[in-house]
């Protein structure tokens, strides 16, 4: 939800309530510090940490030191300050509230077991996905993704599926706040023919995404959605282009995955009875997909 869209509705629950002035922006930077640590940068120098926040030293250092006496942060004897486990519990709540991926993750198993590939669910974040439930194949080589990590929704299968699901305002504006770069030779950054796969993923009802990602990378999705028609996640099988043929993937791995969201959304209480289409041999629906609508 954006800061605008959060805005307005706390400003219809307590009318008069909400102004610019609710907006805090020492937290925001001391998220953006938080931030500003990732896998490709684990341990930041003070200078560092300006730089990539754009705050004055001074102000990075009294947010990185804050962050030390709390425990979400620690500084070694090379004055490189490095994140503790701590800032997990920050991401805690989220997680324990979700029901949908200890929900899921059994029906991703068994779909896992059945193609013998990995199977992932994963939520939409303003323009990024994020991933909440992963279960990798069993195999020496598999896909390793780790809950919590994000990926530009435009790139990847999960997150067109997700975009898709969107009302066409919402739609819009996050793809206006996307940076479309590419990340491979494959990359769709155009944004008319990104809008136009968007649309044709709304219209069938799931996404396929070759080695736009990931050299070597095959990603197919669907949509999950609740009682409403509303998309509210997505579950994906990503696979190595060498073992599956795109053919192969819509012929044998689709049907499979229908089959996984139905049985997930039947958990969820989603009625068996929708507007979805039956899907005919080869998986592909049997008419366009009515678009659900999503709160972004």
């Amino acid at each position: 939800m954006s800061v605008a869209r959060a805005r307005r509705t706390l400003a219809a629950a307590e009318p008069g309530a909400v102004t610019d002035s609710d907006f805090v922006q020492s937290l925001q930077r001391g998220l953006a510090v938080i931030r500003a640590f990732d896998a490709n940068n684990p341990a930041l120098s003070l200078s560092d940490v300006a730089r990539a926040t754009g705050l004055a030293r001074a102000a990075a250092r009294r947010f990185l030191l804050t962050l030390v006496e709390l425990g979400y942060m620690r500084v070694d004897e090379g004055r490189l300050f490095r994140l503790t486990p701590r800032v997990l519990e920050l991401g805690r709540p989220y997680l324990a509230s979700l029901t949908l991926p200890e929900l899921a993750r059994p029906h991703l198993a068994e779909l896992m077991e059945s193609v013998r590939e990995s199977a992932t669910m994963a939520v939409l974040d303003e323009t990024d996905i994020v991933y909440v439930a992963h279960v990798p194949a069993k195999r020496i080589m598999s896909i390793a993704i780790t809950i919590g990590t994000r990926d530009p929704a435009f790139a990847t299968a999960l997150g067109r599926v997700l975009l898709a699901g969107l009302d066409d305002d919402t739609l819009q504006r996050s793809l206006a706040g996307a940076r479309l770069e590419p990340i491979t030779p494959r990359t769709l950054v155009e944004p008319a023919k990104l809008n136009a796969e968007l649309q044709r993923v709304r219209r069938q009802g799931f996404a396929l995404v070759d080695q736009e990602l990931e050299e070597g990378l095959r990603a197919l999705a669907v949509p999950l959605h609740d009682e409403h028609g509303t998309v509210i996640a997505a579950i994906n099988v990503a696979v190595h282009s060498s073992r599956w043929s795109v053919e192969a993937i819509r012929s044998d791995l689709l049907p499979r995955l229908h089959t996984t969201a139905a049985a997930i959304e039947a958990d969820l209480g989603v009625s068996a009875q929708s507007d979805r289409p039956a899907l005919p041999a080869g998986g592909a629906p049997a008419q366009p997909l009515a678009l659900p609508r999503s709160g972004g």
